[in-house]
């Protein structure tokens, strides 16, 4: 019951807590009870424990990062999940687990009018699978990108090694790319280029080809490039459309990482921001994210998930089952072996609400960054730095990055709104995320407000110190 309480007043709290690290310590016993606790007992502790330690991420007042989806039909599909408690990593080991989500991944990938050959309705060898998020999907493409270049490779040179043909791999992204592309150059044991980017913030097919042919010159073998729709800096949109025929030509593994952005192509009018995916080999977004699908659901397809199946595959006895190939076996398209019911937080989401109301909700989402930019754009005072597309808008105080940043702290240390920064070019900016789905138009008013009132405050303490 507290927690349905705390959800429905979250509005109303401070978006950020006020405690130190350490200060649950003094609060909790040093050791497990010995004999059980009652019910009510450990859910007034949750209460004065959890709560008061607890950023809101669902307030219409948290503006940082992206969203995180939340909705009572997903928090439902997510109970039953644990009730069913079923491991789903073979076909025999929960049939409704893998049939559920070769469904909804095409249900899904119906909705964004992904390219039929990422689909397993479509008959080829494509398909979809949940993974738990956006950072494992860019790392399953590069271990399946990986092994599908050492084969290549070893067909034309067998003399070669496997350590001698990674030891020449190497990978890229835009130098706009969330930070978990370039950990999966670290984990997967690659060179990784990070490329600049235009005007816009975009990747560019002729940057990209450019780096390939350097790379080749010194006797490296590119294999894998990663296109991110939406960055997290700055919501660009790489030019997918010219990297991707570039990837088709030299053959190198294009994966499309949409995290963020990729809920938006369920409407129509955005599809536009998708414009080459049908070159991609991955393309990968987040339900969990912006469609009110709870964490964690980070929905991944591949055209030929073959190389990832070979990557991945470990087949002892106890896994082994007489429907072998009839079904996928999805411990084969993942890190983990272990993996929830995760399907049925889908299936609630989008029976119970429907695309027209998962749409409405995206575009109430733009339509408030937009207000929100119109507002910054009519105070003198501030700038916006990169273009608004969906719901995320960069902003700054106009003058130095350091008045920003004093800004910055102002506006988080008053805790009434919780914003975070970004820089690009070396300049720093504030970023304004629609996230919650109880934000309405007041909030946004209200938030522009608070940060109006700290800026006022900057202002005037630079002028008395002038």
């Amino acid at each position: 019951m507290c927690a349905n309480n705390s959800m429905q007043n979250t509005g109303l709290m401070r978006v950020l807590p006020t405690v130190e690290p350490g200060y649950m310590k003094p609060l909790l016993p040093s050791e497990a009870p010995q004999s059980p606790e009652n019910w009510m007992d450990i859910m007034a502790d949750v209460e004065r424990v959890i709560m008061p330690g607890v950023t809101h991420w669902h307030s219409p007042k948290f503006h940082a990062y992206f969203p995180t989806a939340q909705s009572y039909p997903g928090i439902v599909a997510d109970m039953l999940s644990g009730a069913i408690a079923c491991i789903g990593f073979t076909w025999i080991s929960s049939p409704a687990c893998t049939e559920l989500e070769v469904i909804m991944l095409d249900w899904l990938g119906k909705m964004l009018d992904l390219p039929k050959e990422f689909l397993a309705s479509s008959g080829g060898k494509g398909g979809g699978v949940i993974q738990g998020t956006a950072s494992e999907a860019t790392l399953v493409a590069l271990l399946g990108a990986k092994a599908r270049k050492i084969r290549q490779v070893k067909d034309q040179h067998p003399d070669w090694s496997d350590n001698e043909i990674v030891g020449k791999l190497v990978a890229y992204s835009s130098c706009q790319a969330h930070s978990s592309v370039e950990r999966a150059g670290l984990l997967g044991g690659v060179k990784f280029r990070l490329l600049e980017v235009d005007s816009k913030n975009k990747l560019r097919g002729e940057t990209l080809a450019e780096a390939i042919r350097k790379d080749k010159e010194q006797g490296l073998i590119p294999f894998y490039v990663v296109g991110t729709l939406g960055t997290t800096n700055s919501c660009a949109f790489d030019r997918v459309d010219e990297i991707g025929v570039v990837a088709n030509r030299e053959n190198i593994w294009l994966h499309i990482d949409a995290a963020y952005a990729g809920s938006a192509f369920i409407c129509p009018e955005f599809r536009y921001l998708m414009k080459g995916t049908e070159l991609a080999d991955s393309f990968n977004f987040n339900p969990h994210k912006w469609m009110l699908v709870t964490f964690d659901c980070s929905t991944m397809w591949l055209k030929d998930p073959t190389y990832v199946i070979n990557a991945f595959n470990v087949d002892p006895l106890y896994l082994k089952h007489d429907m072998q190939g009839s079904a996928p076996d999805y411990r084969h398209w993942q890190i983990p072996l272990g993996r929830r019911f995760r399907s049925l937080k889908l299936w609630f989401v989008l029976r119970l609400y429907g695309v027209e109301n998962l749409q409405r909700h995206i575009r109430k989402h733009v339509a408030q960054a937009h207000e929100f930019e119109a507002l910054v754009l009519a105070d003198p005072r501030f700038e916006i730095v990169a273009e608004v597309v969906l719901g995320l808008v960069c902003f700054r105080l106009k003058g130095s990055n350091d008045i920003n940043e004093t800004l910055l702290k102002k506006i988080n240390g008053a805790g009434n709104i919780h914003l975070v920064p970004s820089k690009i070019n070396d300049v720093y900016f504030l970023r304004f995320a629609v996230c919650s789905r109880f934000s309405e138009s007041k909030d946004i008013q209200n938030s522009w407000k608070e940060i109006k009132l700290r800026a006022d405050e900057v202002l005037e303490e630079q002028s008395v110190s002038k």
